[in-house]
């Protein structure tokens, strides 16, 4: 495997050499009671496991398959509770934006941010990203091929900031499937940056619910153990109590009963690794 230099996350070190991080929340803050529940009990699991982790929630789901579909709390609702997770449980915390001006004010809150794979080649969004000093993370495009995401790096690079992470969430094959070519995994690596492996979004059927997306859960294991497997730096999972009830993304939502058991597998996986692989 490439060697990558580590980014930082607040105080978490991710890339060659360090622990494998995680991404875990859910998909959007379906109210502030629900996201800090939610935080709380992620961050019991980061504990018991000792996981360097990074809560993720959305404040906008901007977009979802219907206009008639929920989409959070918005920007500035959505930032406090970011803070209120931030200082209540001390965890890094992470949210994607979709334009320039929350990339702006996400900054002055978040750890890490994020940019939708729809966007990932928004020249103006992922330079404001960068431009606030922060981590940034993003999600390659389900229609761009690993090797584009180097156009990506060298706008980030144009700011100065080189804290940078690349996020595969799967491929467009054919209509409303997605397929993971885990050779994505070293090939975004030898660009140089650490990859992060987003096992739920990639279980997604765009579409293919009627009037919002689908998707097919019970992939997500197999995906995030073939991830850790191949070599990936972090996994990206949205997880919720109750999946068939929520409010965004349910069917790619692991439940939150199961998420043990999902941590200690890979966690085995990862320390069956020769530590050569992945220094």
């Amino acid at each position: 495997m490439a060697f990558v230099e580590p980014v930082r996350i607040e105080n978490l070190l991710v890339g060659s050499g360090h622990s494998l991080l995680w991404i875990l929340g859910p998909c959007v803050m379906e109210s502030e009671d629900f996201t800090l529940m939610m935080a709380e009990k992620l961050k019991n699991l980061a504990e018991k496991y000792h996981l360097p982790m990074v809560f993720k929630a959305s404040f906008d789901k901007a977009n979802r398959t219907s206009g008639k579909s929920f989409r959070g709390p918005g920007l500035e609702k959505g930032l406090k509770t970011l803070e209120k997770v931030r200082n209540e449980f001390q965890l890094p915390v992470t949210t994607d934006v979709h334009e320039t001006s929350q990339a702006t004010a996400a900054g002055g809150v978040v750890d890490l941010i994020q940019i939708p794979a729809f966007l990932a080649r928004q020249t103006d969004l992922i330079l404001a990203a960068g431009q606030t000093g922060k981590a940034v993370n993003v999600k390659k495009g389900q229609f761009m091929a690993p090797n584009d995401m180097r156009h990506v790096r060298s706008k980030m690079l144009e700011t100065g900031n080189n804290n940078l992470l690349l996020t595969d969430r799967g491929t467009f094959f054919g209509y409303g499937n997605l397929v993971n070519d885990m050779r994505c995994i070293p090939q975004m690596r030898a660009l140089g940056c650490p990859v992060v492996f987003d096992a739920t979004h990639s279980v997604q059927a765009p579409g293919m619910a009627g009037d919002k997306t689908g998707g097919d859960r019970t992939m997500v294991p197999h995906l995030a153990r073939a991830s850790v497997a191949i070599g990936c730096d972090a996994l990206f999972l949205e997880t919720h109590p109750d999946p068939d009830k929520a409010m965004s993304d349910g069917p790619n939502a692991i439940p939150l009963d199961q998420l043990d058991q999902l941590v200690e597998t890979c966690l085995a996986l990862r320390a069956a690794l020769p530590q050569s692989f992945w220094m």
